[in-house]
């Protein structure tokens, strides 16, 4: 078994009117088979100020998302900051260099991606994804923006469905969470 690769996810965050919402699928996967179906890869972090989601190996999403918490608790209300602090020790330590994940992380002004090379990147528009169905989502969030007023949760939830329609790695099980 230590040879198949763990899928695990779409994560798709979209910033709008001064309001966050981020959600994924629940869906973990070992090779072809569906190992779990409910899983909670999205959650409030720094006291409820924060949303941070995890995509891609779940033991190394979880140690990071850990780190990720501990930075955000050094940095309050500094979501940039502390993303970039994590950011600077997953490329510069040498264990946490071997971790397969990629971490959203926002606040009701911005989301960042990070990722496993310690880059720290806030798209233009207030919309990103990672895991296996990042496209999917992400270009349905970007359509649903450009011609719809509806709110961020509206447009997560409608995109992580398409996503699920057409990745087998994404499933209809969606956990949500926003802010404020």
């Amino acid at each position: 078994m230590s040879s198949e690769q763990l899928r695990a996810t779409t994560v798709l965050a979209v910033v709008r009117d001064g309001k966050i919402t981020m959600a994924s699928d629940g869906q973990v996967t070992l090779g072809s088979v569906v190992m779990k179906g409910g899983a909670k890869k999205v959650r409030l972090a720094e006291s409820g100020n924060a949303i941070m989601g995890f995509a891609g190996g779940v033991a190394d999403a979880m140690a990071l998302s850990e780190r990720l918490e501990a930075k955000l608790e050094a940095y309050p209300g500094n979501v940039r900051r502390a993303a970039v602090e994590l950011g600077r020790d997953w490329r510069t330590d040498r264990m946490l260099r071997k971790l397969e994940a990629m971490l959203l992380v926002g606040d009701t002004e911005s989301v960042l991606v990070v990722s496993g090379n310690g880059e720290v990147i806030e798209p233009d528009d207030g919309v990103a994804a990672v895991g296996s169905g990042s496209t999917y989502a992400l270009a349905a969030a970007r359509a649903l923006l450009r011609h719809t007023d509806f709110d961020p949760e509206t447009v997560v939830r409608e995109s992580m469905k398409v996503a699920g329609e057409l990745c087998i790695y994404t499933n209809d099980s969606i956990t949500c969470v926003s802010l404020p």
